[in-house]
């Protein structure tokens, strides 16, 4: 077999095999096919696109690039859940909890954010003394014990995925949905669940802009889960506006536990009703939706995912103190608000902006190396659709640079639009796919 062949049979618009498409990502995987040829073959799937068994074979054999993660020994159904990103999106943070009261383990392999906001892992490290550096038994040990655990991404879990990435990334062949799918999926299926459960952004804090792309993209992922054997659930949310209101480390963590509390952004409790209901049918915990629902409403109010979390933080080296005394949370030295300009509705929110506003006071990464302040932030006062006056604050800044605060400032108000005339809104939760 040569690569010399696949690309071409490629580029001509034929199908490859799994064994082709083995061959190819087994050699790239040891160093032994270089990247010119693969940059050539990630050119012609880019525009000749790839069937559903292509796009299966591919990740399937991305999956066993390197280690896949055996949680055999945990008892009952696994459930995974993964986000595909996007601004204050701290949803793991309030889900696992509730979903694990509800009787689900929680087995849950994360990362440190890069770009504008911080990844689980760092929004949970606001927790002085937690540690995600678990082992695999422990690992294994504080799911069977209290039901939730969550640990770093290893760097032998679909190994070719970070390597094929990274070089999709420099030669502009990202955008095609099955390699997008095929890359998330891979990393999925090598974490070990029997299910899973995908939220799909869309909108301008999105990777999908379009609505149209989201849906696809969905479609596309919940085809390989089931082709590969996995029940797997996809469900496509807003992202055209920051989720809940709180952006940055500590901040999310916050109003992740006043979520536990009962007093949740009615978006952020609505994102994590759906996800988690779609969790507990997966793991076989309920009948439907509307029980499921009921199931994850009533651990909020009897306190029971509050405890969830304390106990989750304390087993991986945290205070449980400090999920009953937020106010512990690393603080900000300076808190700033942003006033309205005019008076009137305000119509849109660009959502990115308002990550990079976070990433500008210091709460995400430039670079892999750069250091995040889990304390720094923004916490909005108003959302798309709610009247302001002017002089009002529209966010409050979290800084510890006064610089920084007014550079915050300035973006956000340019992200910001304020209209005489309440604008129409759209359903939060877009679609469903099963």
């Amino acid at each position: 077999m040569r690569m010399y062949d696949i690309i071409m049979k490629k580029r001509n618009g034929g199908e490859l095999t799994a064994e082709e498409i083995r061959f190819f990502i087994d050699g790239y995987t040891r160093g032994e096919i270089p990247d010119y040829q693969v940059s050539a073959l990630m050119m012609a799937v880019y525009f000749q696109k790839m069937t559903e068994s292509e796009t299966l074979a591919l990740t399937m054999a991305m999956a066993d690039s390197g280690d896949r993660l055996d949680l055999t020994e945990i008892r009952g159904i696994k459930v995974d859940k993964h986000s595909t990103g996007g601004v204050g999106d701290k949803t793991s943070l309030a889900l696992a909890p509730m979903v694990a009261a509800c009787g689900i383990p929680v087995a849950k392999m994360s990362g440190r954010g890069l770009g504008h906001t911080g990844g689980t892992i760092d929004k949970l490290e606001s927790f002085p003394g937690f540690t995600t550096a678990l082992t695999t038994r422990q690992f294994i040990e504080n799911v069977n014990h209290i039901g939730i655990a969550i640990m770093g991404q290893t760097a032998d879990l679909a190994p070719a995925d970070k390597k094929l990435y990274a070089l999709r990334d420099v030669t502009a062949t990202v955008d095609n949905m099955s390699l997008i799918a095929s890359s998330i999926m891979s990393k999925k299926l090598a974490a070990g669940a029997d299910a899973i459960v995908l939220d799909v952004k869309t909108g301008s804090g999105a990777f999908m802009k379009k609505e149209s792309d989201a849906r696809a993209l969905a479609e596309e992922m919940v085809k390989i889960g089931k082709n590969a054997g996995r029940k797997t659930i996809a469900v496509i949310s807003d992202m055209d506006q920051p989720l809940g209101y709180a952006v940055g480390n500590a901040l999310e963590v916050k109003e992740a536990i006043e979520t536990l509390k009962g007093n949740g952004p009615a978006d952020f409790l609505e994102l994590c009703l759906t996800l988690g209901s779609q969790m507990l049918i997966a793991g076989g915990k309920a009948g439907d939706s509307k029980q499921a629902k009921e199931m994850l409403e009533a651990v909020i109010a009897d306190g029971n995912a509050l405890e969830k979390m304390a106990e989750f933080v304390e087993a991986q080296g945290g205070s449980r103190e400090t999920v009953y005394h937020p106010e512990q949370l690393p603080k900000a030295r300076i808190v700033r608000p942003v006033p309205a300009p005019v008076s009137g509705y305000i119509d849109h929110i660009v959502c990115d902006e308002v990550g990079i506003c976070s990433l500008i006071l210091g709460g995400g990464r430039e670079t892999k190396e750069s250091e995040i302040d889990l304390s720094v932030g923004l916490v909005l006062c108003g959302k798309v659709g709610d009247y302001v006056r002017a002089g009002e604050a529209l966010a409050m800044l979290y800084a510890n640079d006064g610089g920084k605060a007014e550079a915050a400032e300035k973006r956000y108000l340019a992200a910001c639009s304020i209209t005489d005339t309440p604008p129409e809104k759209a359903p939060f939760i877009k679609a469903v796919i099963v």
